[in-house]
């Protein structure tokens, strides 16, 4: 088990900031020390036993792959979010409204929306992923969450969308592009085979979360556990100078409340 402290309000009002959440690092694995504690010193780490994976609707627990153009996130973050689509799916965003496969999805008993408002269609975000799309959080995709061995088909148009992707599978910079060829790790392709299986995460608190809609796919590797329950809680806007008022802020009701 792990304790971790959540502090965005990107799955409220599932989870709160300020929760504190003990997390279940045995839930689909059990994997040697990923890093050394305390510390953001990465250690190169092996999955020992594996007995699941992720499935749709699980809030998970995971390293934070990098913000969209960044190879590796500069320090070791856990990440909670839920897991609105496996490898192999098809995913797409219509008006607010998530799409998996063609069905729409169940809808969490505390998802919320800030904005009472859609973005239209035609408005594009730059900091969405993947790179040059033309897409927005209310108006995403269709996209598809890479499996392992599936083969994509690179071509000067789509590989800004897949560079980082692809360097991320490597660990480093190994996409070139010279003189309008495609070099990954030093060889001339057209394709590329993917090393892992992904997962989509998005946010709870839907107008409020930096998820999988703006910095991409989250491998299987990255995965840490689930988290099972609220062991403290309190408002973590209140500054720890002023103990006496963060202190009054405890939430009495949310500890022992089971994450679902």
């Amino acid at each position: 088990i792990q304790g971790s402290r959540v502090p965005t309000p990107s799955m409220e009002t599932t989870i709160m900031t300020g929760d504190f959440l003990m997390t279940n690092k045995l839930a689909y694995d059990l994997t040697t020390p990923r890093n050394i504690p305390l510390t953001d010193l990465a250690l190169p780490f092996t999955q020992l036993f594996k007995w699941g994976d992720p499935e749709r609707g699980d809030i998970v627990v995971f390293e934070f792959p990098g913000n969209r153009d960044e190879i590796k996130n500069t320090k070791i973050d856990n990440y909670v979010k839920r897991c609105v689509a496996v490898a192999g799916d098809t995913l797409e965003v219509l008006n607010k409204i998530l799409y998996v496969n063609g069905k729409e999805a169940p809808i969490p008993i505390h998802v919320q929306y800030s904005r009472n408002y859609i973005l239209p269609k035609d408005f594009v975000e730059p900091e969405i992923f993947p790179k040059n799309s033309s897409w927005n959080s209310d108006n995403y995709g269709p996209i598809v969450i890479p499996r392992k061995g599936d083969i994509i088909i690179l071509s000067t148009p789509n590989i800004e969308q897949w560079k980082t992707f692809i360097d991320r599978e490597y660990g480093k910079d190994v996409v070139k592009i010279e003189s309008g060829n495609i070099f990954v790790d030093g060889k001339e392709t057209t394709q590329y085979k993917v090393l892992d299986d992904y997962y989509f995460m998005m946010g709870d608190n839907r107008d409020n979360s930096l998820d999988s809609r703006y910095w991409g796919f989250v491998p299987r590797r990255n995965v840490i556990g689930t988290p099972l329950f609220v062991y403290w809680s309190w408002d973590s806007n209140i500054p720890f100078s002023d103990f006496f008022s963060l202190l009054a802020s405890v939430r009495i009701d949310r500890i022992g409340k089971i994450v679902r």
